[in-house]
This record gives C-alpha cells, sequence and structure tokens, in this order.
C-alpha cells in the first residue's frame, strides 16, 4: 500500500514539474498586414510600441513568406504542407487533414484558437482540428466582425448589439483562458481579425461611437482607420503579454506573431525611404512578405535578426519543437523547424520556398513559383532578379543568364520539380472539374 502511494506521488511529481517546464505557446496571425507596417522593420506609417520592443527582446525575421491570400496562409500554416498537396478551396479545409492543435492536443496541451475561422461551416470543425475551446468569427456564418459583431463560443452562437468590438471580445476570451490554463501548458493558436478591410474606427478611434452606415468597404490608402487597426493591434498584444507577466508565465512562454498575407490592395505604407502598396493577392513580395517576431525569454538572447528564408509551413514543426511533440512521419510536411534560429542557433536554413497559390483550389488562374532572397522562377518561365525589381515587372529568360542568376536557376528549378507531380490526382480532379472561382482579395 505504501509502495503504491509513493509511486502515485511520484507521478503526481513528475506530471506537476512537466507541466512547469513544458513552455507555453502562443501564436497569433494578423489580417492583412504586411512587412512594411511594423516599426521594427522600418515602417514609419504606425505606431507599434509594443511589438517593436518585442522584437528588440526576441528575434526578428526579416525574410519571412506566406500565401498571398488568408485561407491559403491558414491551411499551410495549421498543417505544415505545401497547398499543392491538400489545398481544396477557399474558406475550408481538408476535413482528413491534422493540425498543429491536433498534435498539441495529443501532447497533453490545453488548446485554444480565438479570432478568425474561414475553414469550414461545420460546427464541429474547430474541435475535430484539435482545439479544447474556441470563440471565431465567420464559422457557421459571416456576420459583421468588429462593431456589433456575431461569433460562436465553443458551439454556441452569440450576438451584440450594444457597441461592442468583436476583436475586443475574442481578446478577452484569450485573457481568460491563460488564467484559467495558468497551471497547466497551453497551446493558443490567435489568428487576429484586425486589421482586414473595412477599415472602421476602433474603440480608440475618435469617432468610434459615431460611425456612419455608409462606411467605406474597399481596402485602399485613404481611410485613416487602418492605422487605428494596426495600432489597436499592438495595444492587445501588449496586455497579452502583461497577463502573463502577471501570472508569471511570460519567461518560459513562446510568443510568435505573423501576418497571414500582404497589406489590403492599395493600402499605402511608409518602408523607409518607399512607399510600399499593399499587394494581397499577388505572388509578388508585397502580396506575400509578411512580419515575423519570435520572444521566448528563458530559450534565447534577445535583439537578433535572422536572415534566413522561412514560410508559412515551417510554422508547425517550429513550435512542436518548442513543446517537445514529435511530428508523425507520415503525415509528410514540408515545413522545417526553425527553433534554432529563435535560440540564436544556426538551424537548418531553407535554400528555397515553394509557392502554389490557387485561391479556389483550381490550375486556373493558377500561379506556382520558388524563390529565395534574390530570384525567383515561376512555372511560366519566368525568372526575376527581386534586388533590381521587386515588384516582378520585368521578367528575364532563363536562357539569357549567367553567373549567380544562371546557379539560381538551376536551384528553383530543382525545387519545382520536386513538386511537378505533387497535386493529388483526386483533388486535381474535384476541383478542377467544378471550376469554382475563389474570392477575390479585395471581398476576402
Amino acid at each position: 500500500m505504501k509502495k503504491t502511494l509513493f509511486l502515485l506521488l511520484a507521478l503526481c511529481a513528475l506530471s506537476t514539474s512537466n507541466a512547469a517546464t513544458r513552455p507555453n505557446v502562443i501564436l497569433i496571425m494578423a489580417d492583412d498586414l504586411g512587412y512594411e507596417t511594423i516599426g521594427a522593420n522600418g515602417g514609419t506609417s504606425y505606431k507599434t510600441p509594443v511589438l517593436d520592443k518585442l522584437a528588440a527582446g526576441g528575434v526578428r525575421f526579416d525574410k519571412c513568406f506566406v500565401q498571398p491570400l488568408c485561407t491559403p496562409t491558414r491551411v499551410q500554416i495549421m498543417t505544415g504542407i505545401y497547398n499543392v498537396r491538400n489545398y481544396i478551396a477557399f474558406g475550408n479545409m481538408d476535413r482528413t487533414a491534422t493540425t498543429f492543435g491536433n498534435l498539441f492536443q495529443q501532447g497533453g496541451y490545453a488548446t485554444c484558437m480565438v479570432g478568425k475561422w474561414q475553414l469550414g461551416k461545420e460546427l464541429e470543425l474547430p474541435k475535430k482540428f484539435g482545439f479544447d475551446e474556441y470563440c471565431l468569427w465567420q464559422h457557421m456564418r459571416r456576420p459583421d466582425r468588429y462593431k456589433n459583431p456575431g461569433l460562436e463560443i465553443n458551439g454556441i452562437t452569440k450576438n451584440w448589439k450594444d457597441g461592442e468590438f468583436g476583436p475586443d471580445i475574442v481578446h478577452d476570451y484569450v485573457l481568460d483562458f491563460v488564467k484559467r490554463k495558468k497551471d497547466k501548458p497551453f497551446f493558443i493558436y490567435y489568428p487576429m481579425m484586425l486589421p482586414h478591410s473595412p477599415y472602421d474606427p476602433t474603440p480608440d478611434s475618435p469617432d468610434y461611437n459615431n460611425r456612419s452606415k455608409d462606411r467605406p468597404k474597399g481596402a485602399n490608402g485613404e481611410n485613416p482607420h487602418f492605422a487605428d487597426m494596426v495600432t489597436y493591434i499592438d495595444k492587445q498584444i501588449g496586455t497579452l503579454l502583461s497577463r502573463l507577466d502577471e501570472l508569471g508565465l511570460r519567461e518560459n512562454t513562446l510568443v510568435i506573431f505573423i501576418g497571414d498575407n500582404g497589406t489590403g490592395r492599395g493600402t499605402i505604407s511608409r518602408l523607409g525611404d518607399r512607399n510600399v502598396i499593399g499587394g494581397k493577392g499577388s505572388t509578388t513580395d508585397a502580396g506575400m512578405h509578411v512580419p515575423l517576431i519570435a520572444s521566448w525569454p528563458a530559450k534565447m538572447r534577445g535583439g537578433k535578426v535572422s536572415p534566413d528564408l522561412v514560410d508559412s509551413t515551417d510554422f508547425l514543426p517550429t513550435i512542436c519543437d518548442a513543446a517537445g511533440i514529435q511530428v508523425p512521419a507520415s503525415l509528410k510536411i514540408d515545413g522545417r523547424s526553425f527553433l534554432p534560429q529563435i535560440r540564436g542557433e544556426k538551424g537548418n536554413p531553407r535554400d528555397w520556398i515553394y509557392t502554389w497559390y490557387s485561391s479556389a483550389g483550381t490550375t486556373k488562374n493558377l500561379r506556382e513559383c520558388a524563390f529565395n532572397s534574390r530570384f525567383k522562377l515561376y512555372t511560366t518561365g519566368e525568372f526575376f532578379d527581386l534586388t533590381n525589381d521587386l515588384g516582378e515587372k520585368k521578367p528575364l529568360t532563363v536562357a539569357s543568364l549567367d553567373g549567380d542568376a544562371a546557379k539560381a536557376a538551376k536551384l528553383l528549378q530543382a525545387a519545382l520539380d520536386k513538386y511537378k507531380d505533387a497535386r493529388p490526382a483526386e483533388l486535381k480532379k474535384q476541383r478542377d472539374a467544378k471550376g469554382t472561382r475563389g474570392k477575390s482579395a479585395e471581398e476576402e
């Protein structure tokens, strides 16, 4: 009897020790926020003091690229697999997919997702994809997301009508979840609703309570509320970091911040000495280059800037690596962990990034390319020197290349060849037969 009691006490102590040492992980993803919007990256149009400080004390990645549109990026980041192999349609994710939510849940973590869903309307999907709790917009329906929003919270539909701000409601859910789960390792996936158009006032905007129903609908550079939205994101991240500090969790919490695609089309921001026009929906730098900041005080030295390539398939293996969760080989993911770089180590940097981009999941309007820090090659044969032509206005022919450009073309062609036959036949046949048109970047 005494021996049994001793073993039980030992197991409890071990469990408590594991809970105390395993890191919490919070992955925050802003909606339509390009690289140029953050002060730490050299942006001067918006105030982002919290993110700038987070970067100064953590690691800022200078070359993170995702997909040009929200759903394609969400599928890649959650599964670690390039769209060519599992993307089915805009606003949906393959129901057989395994996500980082599933892996963390199986690994003993408390899991939560808050913010924007847009991955299918079935009630059970957030749970199916591994989230114990959720507070989501655009799950079962698509009501307003900002003032007087409609949300789904753990299977219950809720609406607000007294001027409440949707991003505040989901943010409060995060703060409460952190407090409730402080004694157990947790994983929070926080795809924010901000700063996607329409560029409405935030509660900190002077005209929040006087908003006209004739608000601007388009994502363009004329509405000053975009700046308010970016600053509000920064403020909310600050309150989350403060909550972690209050509970003594900050040191052992890995916080990662990224954008899901480039800034909304036409939105003009200043980066250094040049204007950057938001390129969401485009496979150019303006459509795919996003901020990436990582902070884990217990495991890293701050103030680092990494020049290594990172893409949206890399987040699943990175956060699993941090949590000590093994990614099953059967998943055949395309991503690679950049946890070593977060820790200040060399790691295993990418030589290239591959992109298969089709908002509808068909070969119609497909853009497929591979690129590195300087050169980009499309399956159409278009080749670009990004150092001299970042906007991809003057394609070069591969036959005319020499030196570094010719070497890069060979490397990038090998990357394209690797995925030449990667699209599952059943997916290709199913989607192309429907010829479904994906919604445009301006609409979504």
